[in-house]
């Protein structure tokens, strides 16, 4: 049992639920329906070596976690997980009377302060990046070798690709040979009836070397800044992969707000910042939103970036005297997850 349709052909699995911006009351009419669960594995292939701790589509939106592996993030209060005991009603699509077992209180402690807090920046950084992203576009057509070549002759350094230009010269009838001791740096020669390899290879991403006669004068030296070759090619393929899978609609929508940061992302740096708060002041979890209308104003980029950091910072802040004084154990207590783990699986196998 490897694959949803395996699964949802099996009696293993024991809690179904709609998760997401459908379960926080955050939805909107271009949202996705996120659906998350939890199963038991067959008794057999739990002994065995083909033990499967998660089953989920390409895109993520539907996932579900075998029993031990959602006990053992729940026991780390991981903020998706802890979320899946508090969901509405009216988004629980099946639950067996053995999840019931599964008290949020059980698992409920001051690892929350943390885990829900440093989950919430994450979605700030993510929120930078794309502001990166959009303040520093990178072309489509991408960049070779020669580009990141210079050439010095006398006092002088150019481009190499102004170099060739002003000569009438063609890379491919250019040789490079290495100077001892000078990192990245060549001695340049020109097309003589010896033939060279000229500077790079289509596609290649570094520079060639070629055979250089006995007696040829070079007629400048070449620096090859490889570095930064190097750091615009992984820039460059970050970029048009994030261009490739980027959500086109909610992209326009930042773009359009002109607030140059993903939106979305901040609003649920401050959702998470809230459910931490929560936890701390009232030992709860509210996954239907009562901050509904404020964060749906962060998603609609009413606000200024540097402003929302600030806000978040001073929220962040703020949980450790909360945390403090709430009465929260520091931890669950990995005895009792076990035993409780133990007890779930001999009661669903016995039945």
């Amino acid at each position: 049992m490897k694959t949803l349709s395996a699964l949802k052909a099996s009696k293993a699995i024991i809690f179904e639920c709609v998760s997401g911006s459908r379960a926080y009351g955050l939805a909107t009419a271009t949202s996705d329906t996120d659906v998350r669960g939890v199963f038991i594995l067959p008794k057999e292939q739990y002994y065995s070596m083909d033990y499967v701790g998660q089953i989920n589509n390409e895109t993520n939106d539907i996932v579900y976690y075998e029993l031990k592996k959602f006990m053992e993030l729940l026991a780390k209060n991981n903020p998706n997980i802890m979320e899946m005991l508090n969901v509405p009603e009216d988004c629980v699509r099946y639950k067996h009377p053995l999840f019931d077992k599964l008290k949020s209180e059980f698992f409920l402690s001051q690892l929350c302060k943390d885990t829900f807090a440093n989950y919430a920046f994450t979605q700030i950084k993510k929120a930078r990046g794309l502001n990166k992203k959009i303040m520093n576009p990178v072309e489509k057509e991408r960049k070779s070798v020669l580009d990141f070549c210079y050439v010095r002759v006398e006092k002088d350094s150019f481009p190499l690709t102004t170099f060739l230009k002003d000569r009438a010269w063609n890379a491919k009838d250019l040789g490079l040979a290495r100077i001892t001791h000078m990192k990245d740096c060549f001695n340049l020669f020109h097309y003589s009836d010896h033939g060279y390899q000229g500077v790079a290879r289509d596609g290649a991403n570094d520079v060639c070397l070629s055979s250089i006669p006995k007696g040829e004068k070079p007629v400048a030296l070449l620096y090859f800044n490889k570095d930064g070759y190097s750091s615009y090619c992984k820039k460059y393929k970050e970029y048009w992969t994030w261009v490739a899978k980027r959500n086109e609609e909610r992209y326009k929508n930042n773009v359009a707000n002109e607030k140059n940061y993903d939106a979305k992302n901040m609003m649920h740096t401050f959702r998470l910042l809230h459910m931490a708060k929560e936890i701390g002041l009232e030992g709860k979890i509210h996954v239907r939103r009562p901050d509904r209308n404020f964060l749906l104003k962060i998603k609609n980029a009413e606000f200024e970036y540097d402003d929302l950091v600030a806000r978040a910072e001073g929220l962040k802040d703020a949980l450790e005297s909360i945390y403090e004084n709430s009465g929260l154990k520091t931890a669950p207590n990995r005895e009792e997850v076990n035993a409780l783990l133990a007890s779930l699986r001999s009661e669903f196998y016995k039945n």
